[in-house]
């Protein structure tokens, strides 16, 4: 089991490697050190960044640290574009831009394509405005906005609904799953990392992404 000292060694180092602090994931795969090591010692990674006296990667950054997601980007409408925007000459997120919606088309439109932005505003994705909802009935089941997404038929309203999508995408992704568990990790998978040659990841999985620390 590595110490502290160890950890934040590796941290430090793989930051001058990079140039930049380095993300949970890229340590853990860079170091081979699991995430559940770094929380033995620090109450989140950003703060074992700090230790290793780096400034935390922007990306990596919570909520509480760098204010909402709102302030910094907006809408969440407009995060796939801020993250479209980040990945840039980044070929190494060409997969998970490769999942990301079609960008909004820009400007006026013109009337004889007005009927084809149509579906973009009656998604059926889309929730229904404020004052058309109803009183939720007792004793019946909640679903997450209809969606026709793969074999979805509605958004996951749930961390499980979570883990079955990626239990969907794994292979779209580059993983293949090993087990998975109730306790840490949710999830064991292998990545390939080069002609041959595969790696362990631990996966961990939340419906929120402001519950993950």
């Amino acid at each position: 089991m590595p110490d502290k000292k160890e950890i934040v060694n590796s941290i430090a180092a793989i930051g001058k490697r990079l140039g930049r602090a380095p993300s949970q994931a890229e340590f853990i795969s860079l170091s081979g050190i699991s995430a559940y090591y770094v929380l033995q010692y620090f109450r989140s990674w950003n703060d074992a960044v700090r230790t290793a006296r780096l400034r935390p990667y922007t990306l990596n950054i919570r909520p509480e640290d760098r204010g909402t997601i709102e302030k910094r980007f907006g809408p969440w409408s407009r995060l796939p574009e801020a993250f479209r925007n980040f990945a840039k000459s980044k070929p190494e997120w060409a997969d998970v831009v490769a999942l990301l919606p079609p960008p909004a088309p820009r400007g006026p439109v013109p009337k004889a394509d007005r009927h084809r932005q149509r579906p973009i505003n009656n998604s059926p994705s889309a929730a229904p405005p404020r004052e058309t909802c109803h009183a939720r009935l007792r004793e019946r089941p909640i679903y997450g906005n209809p969606t026709q997404f793969r074999w979805f038929r509605h958004e996951p309203v749930n961390e499980q609904g979570v883990v079955l999508l990626f239990g969907m995408l794994a292979k779209d992704l580059g993983y293949t799953i090993e087990a998975a568990q109730k306790g840490f990790p949710d999830c064991e998978a292998m990545r390939q990392v080069a002609p041959e040659r595969w790696q362990r990841v631990n996966i961990e999985f939340e419906f929120e992404s402001r519950n993950f620390r």
